[in-house]
Parts: structure tokens; sequence; C-alpha cells
């Protein structure tokens, strides 16, 4: 039987297309590789980058968690090179980072106000952004993730039909991990998204599309054992899906007489954070509820990982370590 309850009818939605829309991040506010706006040192930030580099040789996995603010930020082409020279075995990324990427390769700009576009109930309803949901509606037909089905539609330039093309894709993270074999996932919660506001979001093409990638997710953590994982900047999305996935691989690992247990893990973000950071905060802390703290720094790594908290804007702490991997390599 149906619902018994009524829904939105998203037909009534009126759609505006980017030109119309102001943005607040621009391809010249992206940085170039070697430029570093905000000089950076971290103690923690050389033996980060040896972890890296001796995992890479080893190949073993170094994954990258990363929330949409680091593209916002304008450091798409350091994620991009990071890519390039093998540095990252696997970016997992949440749907808002899928948006801002397409839009910045589609027109050459992205992000909103959106202090400006709810109040008139324009925020999030774009017509070019809602071309990714067809991507992903025909990705996943043929049995691709979110993230291989974006990446691919941006490498070749083709997003569906009767787009006029999608001209800046050298800027796009997801383009130079599917030109690279780099898996690219996306992990969503659906409503999250802008991209769920509009009448040609599939739901269940973008649920098995992001399930996918967290498939893809598990199986790379399968190879963390001597590996990085590096959080930045998302406080929910990363900590939580790099937890389950942890446990999985941890479970099948178990049965065949291995461990997952020595690796390195990082978090870069802003937070102040109190105390000794490889303990957990104590419950009545704030500081406790803080996903990246206490299952980045502590728990996960609490049977003979290493851990590192990197305090810092975006715009320092990435080129810093790009600089330092460079550098060793």
């Amino acid at each position: 039987m149906p619902s018994r309850y009524p829904q939105f009818d998203r037909s009534r939605l009126q759609i505006l297309p980017l030109a119309q829309r102001q943005h607040l991040v621009a391809l010249d506010d992206l940085l170039e590789v070697g430029q570093s706006p905000l000089p950076f040192e971290h103690a923690h930030l050389p033996p980060l980058a040896d972890a890296v580099v001796a995992a890479r040789r080893d190949g073993r996995a170094v994954i990258l968690l990363m929330g949409a603010h680091v593209i916002k930020q304008g450091l798409s082409r350091y994620v991009i090179d990071f890519i390039r020279r093998g540095w990252i075995s696997l970016v997992a990324l949440n749907g808002a980072g899928c948006v801002h990427d397409y839009e910045l390769a589609r027109i050459g700009a992205t992000s909103e106000s959106v202090a400006n576009y709810i109040r008139r109930g324009q925020f999030g309803l774009w017509r070019e952004t809602a071309e990714i949901n067809d991507i992903v509606s025909a990705g996943a037909a043929e049995g691709l993730g979110m993230g291989e089905a974006l990446g691919r539609a941006v490498a070749a330039g083709c997003g569906p039909a009767g787009t006029a093309g999608l001209p800046h894709r050298d800027a796009s993270v997801f383009a130079a991990a599917y030109e690279a074999s780099v898996p690219a996932t996306v992990h969503v919660g659906i409503g999250y998204d802008i991209l769920h506001e509009h009448p040609n979001f599939d739901a269940a093409a973008t649920g098995a599309a992001s399930y996918r990638d967290f498939l893809i997710f598990a199986r790379e953590v399968e190879n963390l054992e001597g590996g990085v994982v590096i959080c930045c900047g998302t406080a929910v999305m990363g900590p939580e899906v790099y937890l389950k996935a942890l446990s999985m691989a941890r479970n099948v690992a178990s049965a065949q007489g291995r461990e997952i247990c020595h690796f390195t893990s990082a978090v870069f973000d802003l937070l102040h954070l109190s105390g000794d950071l490889h303990a957990e905060a104590p419950k009545d802390s704030p500081e406790y509820y803080y996903r990246p703290y206490k299952t980045v720094l502590v728990r996960t790594v609490a049977d003979g990982g290493t851990s590192y908290y990197i305090r810092g804007d975006h715009r320092a702490t990435i080129p810093a370590l790009h600089r330092l991997l460079s550098e060793r390599v």
C-alpha cells in the first residue's frame, strides 16, 4: 500500500539556471599547486608525510576523507596533484563535494549564499546542478558507483544529453581520479544535499550508487594495515563511514588470521582540542562528541596505530603537507 501521508509535489518547483545565481567561489579562487598563501609549520606534519611515503612505497592504502569545504577553499588542484602523483589510493567525499566539483567543471564557479537564497526559496534549485542526478542514475544502471559515474562523465566532458559541456574539467577532482584509476567515492545521506530537492532525483539509483561506493571504500580499508587515513574537514561523514568500513575489514581480516591495527591516522581541522588527544575526552566534555577526535584519533588506532591532529586553515595545512611530500619523493 502507498503511504497514508501526503508528499511534497516536486513538479511545482521553479528551477533557475546557474547564470542567475551569485557565486561565492570561482576558478580564480583555486590555488595553483605550489601556491601557499598561509605558510604553515607543525611538528606532526613531517612524521605524517613519512608515513604516507612509506605506505605508498609498500603498496598500502592512503585514504583521504574530505568535506566539501576543501573544494570551497580552493584546494581542488592540490587534491588533484595528490591523486596524479599516486600519493593517495582513494578519496572519499560527501554529496556536497560532488556538487561543488561538478559546478566548477560546468561553469567555472560554485557555492551560493544560503542566507540569501533560503529567504526566497531558491536555495539549491539550479538547473545545471541537477544534471548530476541524471549522470548518477545512468551510471547506477550500468553498475557504477556515484563517484565513478561522475568522474567518467566529467573526464569525457559530456554531461547528460543537451548540456553545453564541461569546459573546466581540469579543475575536477572526480575527473582526475577517474583518469588515474583512483577510486573517488561519494557517501550521501538522503535529504542532505541540494540534489535531493530536484524532480529528477532518483533516490533508489543514488542509494545503490552510493552504497556501491561504500563497498569500494571498505575494500580499500582492507589494505590499511601499514597505511594512512587522513580526515580533512569532515566531522560526520568521514569518521562514520570509516568506522563502519574498518569494522567490516577487521571482521574479515580476523577470520583470515590478519590484523588491521598498525596504521597512521590524522585529522586536519580548525577546532581547538585540549588534553591528551590519544585518550577519549570525558563524556561531560563537548569534545567527546566530536567524531574525528574519538573515532579517528583514539578508538580506531588504540591497538597499535599512531594519530596526529593538525589544526589550521586548509589553505595552509594541505599545501604544507604537499610541500613535505614533494621533498621526500
